[in-house]
């Protein structure tokens, strides 16, 4: 019993496993030019992956989409200018330096001078607000408040 259920649970499994469609290649030189280009633009789904690695379905049609233009002859440049024409300078993993990118390119050291400046506020803060402690205890004596006299009850009755 216990063969026939591992043996439906491994084919269950493996259903799920697909074979990719490999690309028909001319030469092993379109087929790194392909990965170099696909390695360089950004999944827009997945956002951290390239299309040559992501598996969502924009990927693989961006994927046949860089392969027929490579099969039609286009450049690399003329396929990432397309590719930034129809998505935005985003789908680049190395975008241009730009008015519209230079937060993309400024925005972690900005970040990171805030921070630094707010360590170095809270730093000074906590210095300012610590009081010295006193050298000996003649001027701590001095410093203290006299003690109160506790009121006695009875000297409060005329």
């Amino acid at each position: 019993m216990t063969r026939p259920l591992f043996a439906l649970l491994l084919f269950w499994c493996a259903s799920g496993a697909q074979a990719l469609d490999p690309m028909p290649f001319k030469d092993t030189a379109e087929e790194q030019r392909f990965q170099a280009i696909t390695r360089e633009l950004r999944c827009l789904v997945c956002q951290n992956q390239n299309i040559a690695d992501s598996n969502a379905e924009l990927a693989k049609d961006l994927r046949n989409e860089v392969f027929d233009m490579m099969r039609a002859g286009k450049s690399d440049a003329e396929i990432n200018q397309f590719m930034t024409e129809r998505y935005g300078d985003f789908v680049l993993y190395r975008p241009p330096m730009k008015g519209s990118t230079w937060l993309l390119w400024l925005g972690p050291f900005a970040v990171f001078i805030a921070g630094g400046v707010v360590v170095l506020r809270l730093l000074r803060r906590r210095r300012e607000g610590a009081e010295p402690e006193p050298a000996n205890t003649e001027t701590a004596q001095q410093t203290s408040p006299a003690p109160t006299k506790a009121a006695d009850p009875n000297e409060m009755i005329p």
